[in-house]
């Protein structure tokens, strides 16, 4: 009786199968754009996905869809699994998807498991659901963290994380390995501005481990998604163990802060006037439209390592690629320099210890537990080019942006999702399909840049680029930092960190390349795309 059970139940999975794949074949060969079919692409087997990740890793997916735009055009349909998956690779299909039908384009897709644990509840700008409490959060952010009066609030800190920054690099020899130091600066900054408190070193480097665990561990623990949850729980016991221990570690490590925040928000008398608000206090009384309730600490976890990650690594990767390209082009640093030195001036000489330091290896780090005396110290001796004088530099915006279009840090976007069916180029995209964008592909496309794969700055210096919108809601040329509704909120913060970073990195010091060695501006796909060899450099002070 089981045997014959067991051949009408394959006999009728094999009968279904058969039936989708002469339908997806039939459907196939009435051709494309008739205003009813999904955008074209390659053939795919029901309740698997195209053929082409059984011979691929997802990780090619770029090359992939490089070679398929090529055949179908530049709106593909792939399927990964059941679900339909546009990728768009049109300037101006990503801005009538984006800008102009920006509500329909503008949902997140309900998270995979994982996600549900790294974030909790999915209380988190980037993976919140288009609607109030993504209005909140994302209000919050922007009127009370990234308003132009609260970033200039946090010029001493920025200044304060230079004097770091500065300091490492002159406890070093004349090889310097910069992406450690770019992502530690960045990091101080982030947690500076995050909780409020100039960190000892080791603070920092717990928050800072904890946080790489997560992005690191993403790709590990995206695998438990494939599974059937309830398979998975038993078979993969251990790695959802492990993965239920790194959110613990998480929120170990950032509900202290969180708590030793609110704690002097609530004691008024222990609170300095002048002190200059964090993303912590915002986040304390905010009311949860959707659930009439306030943050619980789990749900601030996630808003906090939201904010950490996506303003450190984004930020220090582009930075990286920014200096290779200076360190590789004498000529665009000198030029770079040139400018710098016309509006603030030659540099000042460096403190006799520091510059006895480069050469003799003798000023320690700014590390150990006395990184901030270190800091203050060299502060108060180093001048800096202030952020004032970064908007009459126009060369330097330049580098800026021509590195963010040449070396994007993020090769696409997070994936949007469809909130009802809508036409886009003769195609049909289905609610809930997912959308993609190819964000490299497009800042590269030789019909609207000239010489693309060039580091070429004075394209952004002519008249008509002076007001060059990097966000895209005018018209998409490039988008390092998406667009439309979703555009990343940290876009102007992140563009100032660049220019004032870079602006007193070269004013103070040449930069040039090891003795017998070249620059590779080869990729590598980490949380980011970053460098697959990282930039190390030879560094000198000035001589005027």
């Amino acid at each position: 009786m089981q045997e014959a059970w067991f051949i009408i139940v394959v006999s009728l999975c094999i009968s279904a199968l058969v039936r989708a794949i002469l339908s997806c074949i039939s459907r196939s060969s009435r051709g494309v754009g008739t205003g009813d079919l999904l955008p074209p692409g390659p053939q795919s087997i029901p309740l698997i996905g195209n053929l082409i990740w059984l011979r691929q890793p997802l990780s090619e997916l770029e090359f992939v869809l490089r070679r398929l735009k090529t055949r179908y055009g530049p709106i593909i349909t792939m399927r990964i699994g059941r679900r339909p998956f546009i990728f768009i690779g049109s300037h101006s299909l990503a801005h009538r998807a984006l800008v102009q039908k920006g509500a329909n384009f503008s949902d997140r897709p309900v998270p995979p498991p994982t996600s549900k644990i790294l974030n909790r509840n999915q209380k988190a700008i980037s993976s919140a659901a288009y609607g109030p409490t993504w209005r909140l959060l994302r209000r919050n952010l922007t009127q009370e963290i990234l308003h132009p009066a609260r970033v200039k609030s946090h010029s001493g800190s920025r200044r304060w994380v230079l004097s770091i920054l500065m300091t490492r690099l002159l406890s070093t020899t004349h090889s310097v390995r910069l992406m450690d130091h770019f992502q530690y600066a960045m990091f101080c900054l982030l947690v500076l501005m995050c909780f409020g408190d100039k960190l000892q070193e080791s603070a920092i480097r717990d928050i800072e481990a904890v946080q790489r665990r997560i992005l690191v561990g993403f790709r590990r623990f995206n695998s438990l998604n494939f599974w059937p949850q309830l398979l998975s729980k038993i078979l993969l016991r251990k790695r959802w163990n492990e993965l239920m221990q790194l959110r613990l570690d998480q929120e170990r490590v950032l509900i202290p802060l969180i708590r030793g925040r609110t704690a002097i928000n609530g004691n008024v008398k222990d609170r300095d006037h002048e002190e200059v608000a964090c993303y912590v206090d915002t986040l304390v009384d905010l009311q949860l439209p959707e659930e009439n309730r306030k943050l619980d600490e789990a749900e601030m976890v996630s808003l906090c390592s939201e904010f950490l990650s996506a303003g450190t690594d984004t930020t220090s990767t582009a930075l990286q690629w920014i200096m290779a390209n200076l360190v590789k082009y004498p000529h665009i640093q000198d030029k770079l320099y040139n400018q710098i030195r016309d509006v603030v001036g030659l540099p000042p000489p460096l403190p006799s210890s520091c510059s006895s330091g480069l050469a003799n290896n003798n000023i320690h780090p700014a590390g150990g537990e006395d990184h901030e005396e270190a800091a203050a110290a060299f502060m108060k001796a180093l001048a800096v080019v202030e952020e004032e004088d970064l908007q009459k530099m126009p060369y330097l915006k330049a580098v800026v942006l021509e590195a963010l279009r040449r070396h994007p840090p993020g090769h696409f976007v997070l994936p949007h999702k469809v909130t009802r069916d809508v036409e886009l180029d003769g195609y049909v995209i289905p609610k809930n399909a997912l959308v993609n964008f190819m964000v490299a592909d497009m800042g590269w496309d030789p019909d609207v840049w000239e010489d693309p794969m060039e580091f070429k700055p004075e394209r952004f210096c002519k008249e008509e680029a002076s007001d060059f919108d990097v966000t895209g809601s005018k018209e998409i040329k490039m988008m390092p930092f998406g667009a439309g509704r979703r555009v990343c909120p940290g876009s102007t913060l992140a563009l100032l960190h660049l220019e004032y970073f870079v602006a007193n990195l070269i004013w103070y010091f040449q930069w040039r390349p090891l003795e017998g060695e070249e620059i590779d501006l080869s990729e590598k796909q980490e949380f980011t795309t970053v460098m697959k060899n990282p930039l190390r450099a030879r560094i000198s002070p000035r001589i005027n």
